[in-house]
């Protein structure tokens, strides 16, 4: 059975300090994770399947693993666009920001509207929220028009020179995770 308590146990047994430690070296902010490697955060998700009540109570828990781990479970069909504003004011670090954006929020109707928005919001995670949004709309959306991507032009150009790292980059380069992607 997939209940909160076993998925925080399966998460806490993959867990390895090391690992907690050396999130930090890639920029990752570390103070709310376990140290649980991505290879098995998606092999857990793989296991679960869809299930966006506990994608709901995994975001709730804080727990940076858990966070990334509700993104990949949660489904896009019942992701409504409060809880991505809800879930969007909460990102702490660039990685649960960019998971999100590629694994869950591009696949929900609003995706492109969220684009408009966050893109243009003070937050630094929301805004780095946009720009990741668009990034993997441009890699996974085949159908959609050049001049719906050429529209975001503007938002691009205002973000590259963000002071803040994390929104210059991801204006600039879009999502180190999005070029990993298939």
């Amino acid at each position: 059975m997939n209940t909160i308590d076993d998925i925080l146990n399966q998460l806490r047994a993959l867990a390895t300090p090391e690992r907690q430690a050396g999130m930090a070296r890639a920029g990752i902010n570390n103070a709310a994770a376990l140290g649980v490697r991505m290879p098995d955060v998606r092999q857990l998700a793989n296991a679960v399947g869809t299930n966006h009540a506990l994608a709901l109570q995994l975001w709730e828990t804080g727990i940076h693993e858990a966070q990334i781990l509700a993104g990949l479970i949660a489904d896009p069909k019942h992701t409504t666009k409060a809880q991505m504003h809800a879930w969007a004011q909460t990102f702490s670090s660039w990685d649960v920001t960019d998971q999100c954006a590629i694994n869950l929020f591009r696949k929900t109707p609003d995706a492109y509207e969220m684009v408009e928005i966050w893109a243009q919001q003070k937050a630094e995670f929301v805004k780095r929220a946009g720009f990741a949004l668009m990034a993997t709309l441009a890699v996974h959306d085949k159908k959609a028009e050049d001049s719906t991507f050429s529209a975001f032009f503007p938002l691009i150009e205002e973000a590259a020179s963000d002071s803040r790292n994390f929104v210059k980059h991801a204006a600039r380069n879009g999502s180190p995770l999005t070029r990993c992607e298939n």
